[in-house]
């Protein structure tokens, strides 16, 4: 049973860095070119593990990194009980 679940685990991570390898960024990967990574992952354990070790960016999966200072949002829908128009017209005019 024990070995089972080695051999699982090792094509379970072989498969999950060969995708992640895949859909990282060109730019992204370190040290050897990306063709040559897809084939370095396919090797048995040793793959794998370099691959998340040193072939990466960062530990967040290879994200392209963010641009530098605040993006403007645009203001969000407000709720009728936040316009102060909508709550005049719901007011009685005074006599």
């Amino acid at each position: 049973m024990a070995r089972v679940l080695l051999v699982a685990a090792v094509v379970f991570a072989t498969i999950y860095a060969f995708v992640d390898c895949v859909q990282t960024d060109s730019r992204l990967v370190r040290v050897l070119a990306k063709p040559v990574w897809l084939i370095v992952v396919l090797v048995p354990v040793l793959g794998p593990l370099v691959w998340f070790v040193a072939g990466r960016t960062d530990a967040r999966g290879g994200r392209p990194p963010r641009r530098p200072g605040p993006t403007p949002r645009p203001p969000g829908p407000r709720g009728p009980d936040d316009d102060p128009d909508f709550l005049r017209k719901l007011r009685p005019p005074k006599a």
